[in-house]
């Protein structure tokens, strides 16, 4: 498989799914979120030079080919609708360009373009997402209208963004300022700012919601410090130290579907899983032993440290790691349940997707169980070189830098107000009545939890 420009990976469980990796020619964006339910189907999706393909993952020893597709060249960013047929495809050939594919039918079924490149796009049942470096784009997933567009937002080059899973919410968070860690949390229905959160002194690196869309975490460009939010009213819940010897770069957050976990991937050696047990503002309980006492007259006494330090000692660390034996690629992690059991999954830049058992009441270190090549039928020295590739460090700018359309006031039918063009490929009643409903229940059945009925039977999952 040819992937020499670009290799583009997420992980979706059936109802979550989870963006992992896109790499360009040494340069690697990561791009996270979860929609879905807790399902033990999991499904993989690789985006190439020469298109895209989709991979099922149901058991940790093997891939089954789900569906692939080569009309599209040169794929940078592929989201697919849960575990629907929905397939929402950017391609490095026309980055301002998002398309919308119906892949079981082989229907293309719209098509936008924008001001400037698309950086990410995010999506849930009501709503899909698109994120540029300066503007986010609502869309209604229904009928794909453009509902809202968020202008003049700080410079967001890496297109940071995070949508709820949860339909009933569709909470958006993303950077509200370039240099220091505030969260703007928007509300995707209402179509109006909820709150802005204070989250960290130096500019943000991650954001992930969780899947009932309560909570949000966050993490800076220095890496050391990770803290959870509740939504909306923005107070925090919960902090957690990575580390103190040096700044690493964080590449994702996540989620297990339970909220009690979350997960952090880092250019380093060592994704870090944390254990979400005490909220930060609960009041302990009286001491019954002179150990708890002592416990309690020493947390006492962080108050009258200085703020630095008194916030070191609040900190929790980390319930359980995964080691990967590497440092220097970027890589995104999740937490999931394959074959009835916790797992932790890692998929990294040097091609390879890494599975973890993991212990749910002792934590410790995570075993790792299998390893998936994600680098196709490439030769060894391909291999090799994209390896080397991968682990050089290079900047967003010197990558995408590459002459592009026109402005965007010299394409026909650009608006400043909106900013996205429609595309001829279906008018607007051919969309509404055609073969292609995007409300037939039928064709994405209702999120709904995976769990067996009265009868014994599972429901069916997106």
């Amino acid at each position: 498989m040819s992937w020499l420009l670009r290799l583009y990976v997420y992980l979706r469980l059936e109802g979550w799914r989870v963006s992992l990796f896109r790499h360009t020619c040494g340069w690697t964006q990561y791009l996270l979120s979860f929609p879905g339910c807790p399902c033990l189907h999991r499904s993989l999706a690789i985006g190439t030079k020469s298109g895209y393909k989709l991979f099922s993952l149901s058991s940790v020893e093997q891939l089954d080919p789900v569906h692939g597709s080569n009309d599209i060249p040169d794929v940078c960013i592929v989201e697919r609708l849960f575990s629907s047929s929905l397939v929402v495809v950017v391609s490095h050939t026309k980055p301002r360009q998002m398309n919308v594919y119906h892949f079981k039918k082989g229907t293309e079924i719209c098509s936008y373009s924008y001001s400037s490149n698309v950086l990410s796009i995010r999506l849930n049942r009501q709503r899909l997402l698109v994120c540029l470096e300066e503007s986010i784009y609502i869309h209604n997933i229904k009928d794909m209208k453009l509902l809202k567009t968020i202008l003049d937002i700080p410079p967001n080059p890496t297109g940071l963004c995070a949508l709820s899973i949860n339909h009933s919410n569709s909470y958006v968070a993303y950077p509200g300022s370039r240099t220091t860690g505030e969260i703007v949390l928007y509300d995707g229905h209402a179509l109006k700012t909820v709150c802005t959160i204070a989250a960290h002194e130096g500019a943000l690196a991650a954001i992930a919601f969780n899947a009932s869309g309560s909570r949000l975490a966050s993490a800076s460009e220095k890496g050391t410090v990770i803290r959870v939010f509740s939504v909306p009213d923005g107070q925090k819940l919960y902090e957690f130290r990575r580390g103190m010897k040096r700044y690493v770069t964080i590449s994702s957050l996540a989620f297990s579907m339970d909220s009690q976990l979350l997960c952090a991937s880092s250019n380093t050696e060592t994704v870090h899983i944390f254990k979400l047990e005490h909220l930060a503002n609960s009041q302990p309980e009286e001491p019954s032993t002179w150990t708890s006492y002592v416990g309690k007259m020493l947390m006492a006494a962080t108050n009258y440290l200085p703020t630095q330090v008194s916030d070191m000692m609040n900190q929790d660390r980390a319930f359980a790691t995964g080691r990967l034996g590497f440092s220097g690629h970027r890589n995104i992690c999740t937490l999931s349940t394959i074959q009835k059991l916790p797992r932790l999954l890692v998929a990294s830049s040097s091609g390879h997707l890494y599975i973890y058992n993991l212990d749910p009441q002792d934590g410790g270190d995570c075993v790792l169980i299998k390893t998936h090549s994600l680098l196709g039928s490439g030769t060894a020295d391909e291999n090799k070189e994209n390896d080397l590739r991968a682990s050089l460090p290079q900047s967003y700018a010197a990558t995408v830098a590459r002459p592009s359309p026109s402005a965007a006031s010299t394409v026909p039918g650009y608006s400043e107000d909106g900013g996205a063009l429609r595309g001829e490929v279906i008018p607007e009643h051919e969309f509404a009545t055609g073969p292609v409903c995007l409300d037939d229940e039928n064709e994405f059945p209702p999120i709904i939890s995976c769990r067996g009925d009265q009868k014994g039977r599972t429901k069916q999952s997106w």
